[in-house]
């Protein structure tokens, strides 16, 4: 699998802070979704700090990303973050969609930065994703990083991990998501949040990010997010 993800990677970023590019995604985590051939994305997000304000108040930077569905089944993109010293970083996803008896499943990477061991966290994973009805999709996967980047407050590698989320429809314009990625670094964390569909192609994401490691020297605290999406 895990060369499988790098020959993708290879053929389709070659060329290519701590911020995060962002493939199609639940609240903070990929999914399996894959945006359709032909099609374009644009999302805005931003994060801030709800909480602890007076002592460690954290902003991440605004991403304005774009994907793209290059072919059927795969999917890239990049993010301007700013304001941060290196904006520019790219990602990519192969999925195969879900089955009657087939779960979804999902290859790729993100968080491609320009400049090495300072914003290229270079961020693996793979999903995999099944819809039980009427209950929702449940989606279990695993990601790799750069070990250099991706540390704990001790210097310590925390690299690797699960990740775990549930999402469903309550409507045709409400969608509610749960998901968790585990480690101690920047990335681990655990979201929520709903989103309303203003028309078939626009939507808007509210969530809460809960990071697993709120340590001061990860600087890094508990943060809402609103994500804008836009599909055409």
């Amino acid at each position: 699998m895990k060369i499988l993800m790098f020959v993708l990677l290879g053929l389709t970023v070659g060329a290519v802070s701590s911020v995060f590019g962002t493939p199609s995604t639940q609240i903070w985590n990929p999914s399996t979704d894959i945006q359709a051939k032909g099609t374009f994305h644009l999302g805005i997000d931003n994060y801030y700090s709800v909480t602890s304000n007076d002592t460690k108040a954290y902003a991440s930077p605004t991403y304005v990303g774009l994907t793209y569905g290059a072919f059927k089944n795969l999917e890239i993109g990049f993010d301007v973050a700013e304001p941060s010293a290196d904006p520019l970083f790219f990602n990519l996803k192969y999925g195969i969609h879900e089955a009657e008896k087939i779960p979804a499943l999902a290859v790729g990477g993100f968080n491609f930065g320009g400049k090495k061991d300072v914003s290229d966290m270079n961020i693996l994973y793979a999903i995999t994703a099944k819809t039980f009805k009427p209950v929702g999709r449940f989606s279990l996967g695993y990601y790799s990083g750069n070990g250099k980047l991706l540390l704990d407050e001790k210097g310590e590698k925390a690299n690797t991990g699960v990740i775990v989320s549930f999402d469903r429809y309550l409507s045709e314009k409400v969608w509610f998501a749960i998901d968790y990625a585990s480690g101690k670094s920047v990335y681990g964390s655990l979201s929520t949040g709903v989103s309303y569909s203003f028309a078939p192609n626009t939507s808007i994401i509210f969530g809460y990010v809960m990071y697993n490691n709120t340590n001061p020297i990860i600087n890094r605290n508990n943060q809402f997010t609103t994500q804008l999406d836009i599909n055409f």
